[in-house]
């Protein structure tokens, strides 16, 4: 047989275009990954003390887009949740991201929204154009709240310094003079009602579509006859790191079941300038799960490699300079199509992923494989 589509990947870049391709244009695909499960990083499960997971870290779904969201809810129903963290340092808790409860707590005392903007105002280093993280921060909040929450944690997770990393790894973060605590600012903040494994399952149990998990791609694309190739992966490792590899960051996950209801004041917190780990998670806050105990999990950075998943592509001058030899290769690769984060090397939300995805459909729809 000679399958339409080999989709290297069952996240959500591969299985956005495998549902797309056979419900939409009756194409046959193939769907290979080298891990267990499907649903990629998004993957959740039952733990053995039935408190649901995310084993790969917290994936908190979020998009202001009305088609993503009509899109991924043929799939799912949804469960509403405001995201909402916590910073220890000084030991104490912190609201954040930067709020004015932050700002009222650094105080001692009440405050204003107006009287935020005038201090921040005061404490800002003026920088027209930000650079880098560093310059991002001291540009919007001054020293003292960078070295409070925002240096150390990026030291930790990304082994640089925050002047070595692109503007838009900390300017992520919002900065708000009201009191909205939530973590992201999206119209739509929800998980799957199920989990999104059951979700990723839905999409791939079209009659067209099958799935061959713990399968490498390099033994199967020599292997399986197919008109077109999708890859998701990394793009260094397609290409044999023929320009040497790209950096990626891994994380380290250790997961503790304990004996109480619950363990932290909030879903999840970070710890910026103690211990080693970056943060804690405890999802039992966002999934609703009445349960006698909880699972945490601590997140430890550490570099991609042997054994460790590349989960963040790391954005800096260097790293794009690389990414770009091997971008220029790939646009001139016949017959292949490379969609989502690791294809792409760059941090995407997830549903920034599906509407990749949508969009790759697209433009394959307008041209069948060969």
């Amino acid at each position: 047989m000679t399958w339409d589509y080999l989709i290297v990947g069952a996240g959500f870049a591969g299985a956005v275009l495998a549902e797309r391709l056979a419900s939409q244009r009756g194409a046959t695909c193939l769907v290979i990954d080298r891990r267990d499960h499907v649903a990629g990083n998004a993957f959740d499960k039952h733990d053995a003390a039935g408190v649901l997971i995310h084993p790969y870290g917290p994936h908190y779904f979020r998009t202001n887009s009305d088609r993503i969201i009509d899109y991924l809810s043929q799939f799912t129903a949804w469960r509403p949740v405001e995201y909402k963290i916590l910073s220890w340092t000084g030991g104490r808790y912190w609201q954040f991201p930067i709020n004015l409860n932050t700002f009222e707590q650094l105080l001692g005392r009440a405050s204003t929204s107006e009287e935020m903007a005038a201090t921040l105002a005061k404490w800002r280093v003026p920088i027209a154009q930000p650079r880098n993280s560093e310059e991002q921060i001291l540009s919007q909040v001054g020293p003292q709240l960078y070295e409070m929450f925002f240096r150390n944690y990026t030291r930790k997770q990304w082994q640089r310094d925050p002047r070595d990393l692109d503007a838009s790894v900390c300017g992520r973060i919002p900065i708000r003079t009201n009191r909205d605590d939530r973590f992201l600012s999206e119209k739509f903040q929800a998980l799957p009602a199920d989990g999104y494994t059951p979700m990723f399952q839905r999409m791939l149990a079209h009659p067209k579509i099958e799935v061959r998990l713990r399968t490498d791609y390099r033994e199967a694309r020599a292997q399986i006859a197919h008109r077109h190739l999708i890859f998701t992966g990394a793009i260094d490792e397609y290409f044999d790191h023929c320009y040497g590899a790209l950096p990626y960051r891994s994380l380290r996950f250790e997961a503790e079941t304990l004996a109480q209801e619950f363990f932290l004041p909030a879903m999840q917190v970070n710890y910026p300038n103690d211990h080693d780990f970056t943060r804690i998670v405890e999802l039992k806050h966002a999934t609703g799960q009445q349960l006698p105990v909880t699972t945490i999990i601590r997140e430890y950075p550490l570099a991609a490699g042997p054994g460790h998943e590349p989960y963040y592509p790391i954005p800096a001058p260097d790293t794009k300079a690389l990414y770009e030899q091997y971008a220029e290769r790939a646009r001139a690769e016949a017959g292949v199509s490379f969609v989502g984060r690791l294809a792409a090397y760059r941090y995407y939300n997830m549903d920034q992923v599906v509407g990749m995805a949508l969009a790759e459909f697209e433009k394959l729809a307008m041209r069948p494989p060969a």
